[in-house]
């Protein structure tokens, strides 16, 4: 019996153990497969290959064993029956979204989600006859309101990204199954460590392992994780045949990463609400958004659905954009850049880097403002942290 079906494996040994198939060499790490192709015995063999009725290797396009251990690893991470890697994060809504809908199908939203998928949406998706309605993440009736007889999917991440608004994923999931519509979660903020969408009721959990599966910054990929049926079938025919696949040195580097991920998010965890706790005390510091925060709306949500409150955290600065961009440019430990779950702290303005190809009404409904600051809180020492931010923060206020 491999780790993965052990009901009595935790999360950490998963992490490190589960999904690897050792090779004839028994190597004790995992190998990187780069192969474009793989041979057969025969010709029966090729044509059992690719009529799927004998399993195993064709073409790394949708078929790689290093890209397969990570699959498999996250997959139980999840509580998953199955995962299909992608190329990025986006692809990976992309192929849930191509895999699992038609033309003709409609989509409910919450219009705070990231930038990038309201265009995807918006933008690319309409094209195809897809419909998207955008409402309150937190506004379980507007979610209601929105569906229509023709609702598919309802997709949303939980926290949101920069608010750090919280879903309440039972809710939803019972509303969706009620109107015979889908589930998809992007965890992304939280990964596996500190909620399993699925188990919670959601249908397909979707991520980009660029961010905290990785956590160093180091690949792009993506990942939708389900059940055999709808992601081991129809997202995965979708990767076959499109290609928007996971590279098997990327594969390689996000499952070195999985081994660490139980570690680093706790120590995300304790950095970020250290630091959440100090900048509600701090002049010029008008509002801060924070799960792990008694203040945050959905705090006891958070504290009831996940395991911790993440490493993500964002907060409004008195005098807009102005002091905003003082203050990021006053950071000398904590780097401007536009990724997030970086084992390095980083920062970034919503309004005008992740979420700049929104409308100004699309920002304002999804309360993007332009003081509104977003920190990934990283593994340095909470002290620098703080001095850094600090002195940011005294540069804010001019």
């Amino acid at each position: 019996m491999s780790i993965e079906d052990d009901p009595h494996a935790h999360f950490a040994t998963l992490a490190i153990r589960a999904g690897q198939q050792h090779g004839i060499e028994q190597e004790h790490s995992e190998p990187i497969y780069a192969t474009s192709s793989f041979k057969f015995t025969s010709a029966a063999e090729a044509a059992a290959r690719f009529d799927e009725s004998e399993p195993g290797n064709i073409y790394s396009r949708f078929t790689n064993p290093t890209v397969r251990t990570f699959e498999r690893r996250l997959a139980a991470l999840e509580g998953g029956e199955t995962c299909v890697a992608t190329s990025s994060g986006m692809s990976a809504i992309l192929s849930a979204c191509m895999g699992l809908l038609n033309a003709g199908d409609h989509i409910v939203a919450p219009s705070g989600i990231f930038g990038s998928t309201i265009s995807l949406f918006c933008n690319v998706l309409s094209r195809f006859g897809v419909e998207t309605s955008f409402v309150p993440l937190t506004d379980l009736s507007a979610w209601e309101r929105a569906i229509r007889p023709n609702t598919r999917m309802l997709f949303l991440e939980t926290p949101s990204n920069p608010l750090t608004e919280v879903a309440d994923l039972r809710a939803l999931s019972e509303l969706a199954h009620a109107h015979e519509a889908l589930l998809v979660v992007d965890n992304c903020f939280c990964t596996p460590y500190l909620q399993q969408p699925l188990a919670l009721g959601a249908d397909v959990v979707v991520h980009s392992a660029t961010k905290y599966l990785d956590g160093q910054g180091r690949c792009l990929g993506g990942a939708v994780v389900g059940d055999a049926e709808r992601v081991g079938k129809q997202v995965f025919g979708f990767l076959r045949t499109a290609g928007p696949s996971m590279s098997p040195f990327n594969a390689w580097v996000f499952s070195r990463g999985l081994e660490t991920l139980a570690l680093r998010m706790r120590g995300h965890c304790e950095n970020a609400g250290a630091l959440a706790q100090w900048l509600g005390g701090e002049r010029g510091v008008s509002r801060v958004f924070y799960p792990g925060l008694e203040t945050h709306p959905q705090h006891e949500l958070a504290r009831a659905q996940q395991r911790g409150f993440g490493g993500m955290l964002s907060f409004e600065l008195e005098g807009g954009r102005e002091a905003a961009w003082r203050f990021i440019d006053a950071l000398r430990v904590v780097s401007i850049t536009g990724n997030l779950g970086d084992v390095k702290s980083t920062v970034t303005h919503p309004a005008t880097t992740t979420h700049a190809r929104n409308t100004p009404e699309q920002r304002s409904e999804a309360g993007i403002t332009e003081g509104l600051v977003r920190l990934s809180v990283g593994l340095e020492d909470i002290a620098d942290l703080q001095a850094d931010v600090a002195r940011a923060l005294d540069a804010a206020r001019g």
